[in-house]
């Protein structure tokens, strides 16, 4: 099953005008919630953003790779304490995979949207853009938000002879996987 749902897991950027159900936002989030964390320490927060208006101003937080926000029915911008974790950026990566993966398991469609270390402007950071959008305490980095829908696309699975096969080492780097002898 897990196997299945990772080979045909694709990046969606055009959703269906359909609302994502409560029931499958709340596996969303407790998919989030169950994912782990360097030492337990659970550094992440997260905004679950439904209001059209909200994903409009968000898809703005960038200069060009987070327009389709807003015509996703339902985003989750994915923040951490930095203080409460040295590897935040790792554990809201992870937290952030498990809503891929489930959101693909309900039917849903996903998609990145990365914004640290992103501009929003010249001289505004996607970062402050989107923390002043939803009033996210200084003290909270944003590391993400997650796009979700309905797909209005569809993608074919990455091919198995198209994986980078070239970049699987056994043992030491440069001893190129093959298989196991």
């Amino acid at each position: 099953m897990f196997s299945s749902l990772i080979q045909k897991r694709r990046s969606i950027r055009k959703f269906q005008k359909k609302p994502v159900e409560s029931k499958k936002i709340e596996i969303l989030i407790e998919a989030a919630l169950r994912s782990p964390s360097s030492r337990g320490h659970n550094p992440w927060e997260f905004i679950v953003v439904t209001e059209p208006d909200l994903l409009e101003k968000l898809s703005r937080a960038k200069t060009h790779g987070s327009e389709f926000l807003k015509n996703a029915p339902l985003g989750i911008v994915v923040c951490a304490d930095e203080d409460k974790c040295d590897v935040w950026v790792e554990d809201c990566s992870i937290a952030s995979t498990f809503i891929f993966l489930a959101s693909e398991s309900l039917g849903l469609g996903s998609c990145w949207i990365q914004i640290r270390e992103r501009m929003h402007s010249e001289t505004l950071t996607s970062e402050a853009y989107v923390s002043e959008v939803l009033n996210i305490p200084p003290k909270l980095k944003v590391e993400s938000m997650i796009a979700v829908g309905y797909p209005a696309e569809t993608k074919p699975p990455h091919k198995k002879e198209e994986l980078q096969y070239e970049k699987m080492f056994l043992n030491q780097y440069g001893k190129l996987y093959t298989s196991l002898p």
